[in-house]
């Protein structure tokens, strides 16, 4: 999230909140698809981390995008942390280790996503590469200790950082050493939201199989294939992990809502200071738990919005729907990773398809999986058979769709182009996470420095 929200509408109710996410509601034809996706920056010379500050730098990375594209900068205690497009077509941000994101214009095709992260990283080049900066894009930090990861001047995250390690134990490689792949889907009504939300949590954990780029750490094999799949089974989970109240038949927006009420809070932002509010959750808060503490105690819509965003379950709810559960990829996966998506959930015969598919998935069965996967990717064992087998009849369905959409570009072609990558790990019986075990194995000769050559962006 590039920038944290100061609506000053008061709340008085947990109605409020719950219309607040009910107003994501729109018509199918203003559904759009939002991707975001995350790097590694670092120096070609070394490949060290990139800092903040310095003529080389993050920060610098930063203020000559804001030259060239003229978008607004967004700053933090007179530091630079993201870019903000005027009109709401784009976003980029920080994340706590220097892992640069473009949050992506809500665009109606793929075809259009894969050309704005095609121009995206083409410009970010055309920066970085003066300073001698390139980046990397893999699920997990395959060389820096948590300790040489820059740490980035973002009042947001110092908070983040002293509250992590007191309610998950791997919450701090999740902010400073992993990468992601998202996209954000919207939605029709109640109905369809839950629809969506329950395919999805179902599903993705493959999304996690499929995506599977994270098997190294400190520069050597983890014993993993995801290992951000595995760090997000103990970060906080109270805010994050599978949702058992979303498989429920009534579930709707105010469930959602009860259930964010109840998770600790992380800040309020008053005057632009960042407050710690930690100790207390959303609904103690307004409740008046603030009272006596800080100036204005009252909440307010912007504080809800910010809190909906430190939340981490597998698919967040906002007022669209984000699906979190891929590791970052090189950039063909950046337009795979919302072709998968939309092919499932924005066509009506491919998200039936998906949901008769998965209607009877318990949920200590789909618990089970996501424990799997982390180690076992697309072996994992579901109902006696290899995660691939699942994975073949999932992407068929997300085919069919992209293919009934029939968004074509210049070419003729559809969306299921897209998928080309996905199809590759079914054909070979192998993720990115295994090719680049076997390369580690082989031509690389048991060392990571390789990675950051042959996966740079």
């Amino acid at each position: 999230m590039a920038r944290d929200t100061t609506d000053q509408t008061p709340l008085s109710s947990v109605q409020d909140l719950t219309d607040y996410i009910a107003a994501g509601n729109k018509p199918r034809e203003r559904f759009r698809i939002g991707t975001e996706h995350e790097k590694f920056a670092f120096f070609r010379a070394d490949n060290s981390p990139v800092p903040y500050f310095g003529d080389a730098s993050i920060s610098a990375l930063l203020s000559g995008l804001q030259k060239k594209s003229g978008w607004e900068p967004i700053t933090d205690g007179g530091n630079i942390i993201g870019l903000a497009e005027q009109h709401g077509m784009g976003a980029i941000s920080i994340e706590p280790g220097g892992q640069f994101e473009l949050s992506g214009a809500p665009l109606e095709t793929i075809h259009e996503t894969c050309r704005e992260s095609n121009q995206h990283l083409a410009t970010l080049r055309e920066i970085a590469e003066p300073m001698g900066i390139r980046f990397l894009g893999i699920g997990g930090s395959p060389k820096w200790t948590y300790a040489e990861t820059p740490q980035m001047p973002k009042s947001r995250y110092e908070i983040m950082t002293r509250y992590m390690p007191k309610v998950g134990t791997q919450g701090l490689d999740m902010m400073y050493r992993t990468c992601t792949i998202q996209v954000n889907l919207d939605f029709s009504s109640e109905a369809d939201m839950r629809k969506k939300m329950r395919v999805s949590m179902k599903l993705q954990s493959l999304a996690t199989a499929l995506f599977a780029s994270s098997p190294f750490t400190e520069g050597k094999p983890n014993g993993l294939l995801s290992w951000r799949g595995d760090i997000w089974r103990d970060v906080d989970n109270r805010r994050a992990g599978l949702l058992d109240f979303t498989f429920r038949d009534d579930f709707g927006f105010r469930d959602y809502a009860e259930w964010a009420l109840d998770a600790p809070m992380y800040f309020i932002v008053r005057d632009g200071r960042y407050h710690d509010c930690t100790h207390v959750t959303f609904r103690q808060f307004m409740n008046g738990a603030l009272k006596g503490e800080v100036a204005d105690p009252a909440p307010t819509m912007g504080d809800w919005t910010n809190h909906l965003s430190t939340l981490f379950p597998d698919v967040r709810l906002k007022r669209f729907l984000e699906m979190r559960g891929a590791d970052g990829g090189p950039w063909r996966r950046i337009c795979a990773l919302p072709a998968f998506w939309v092919g499932l959930l924005y066509d009506d015969a491919a998200l039936d398809a998906a949901d008769e598919l998965t209607k009877d998935w318990s949920f200590a069965e789909i618990g089970a999986l996501r424990n799997a996967v982390p180690a076992e990717g697309l072996k994992a064992q579901f109902r006696g058979h290899p995660l691939f087998d699942m994975a073949r009849e999932v992407i068929g369905i997300s085919r069919a769709g992209l293919k009934a959409r029939g968004r074509l570009n210049r070419e003729g072609q559809d969306e299921s182009i897209f998928l080309a990558p996905l199809e590759e790990v079914l054909a070979k019986k192998a993720t990115l996470a295994e090719d680049l075990l076997s390369l580690y194995h082989g031509r690389w000769r048991g060392s990571v420095e390789p990675v950051f050559e042959d996966y740079q962006y």
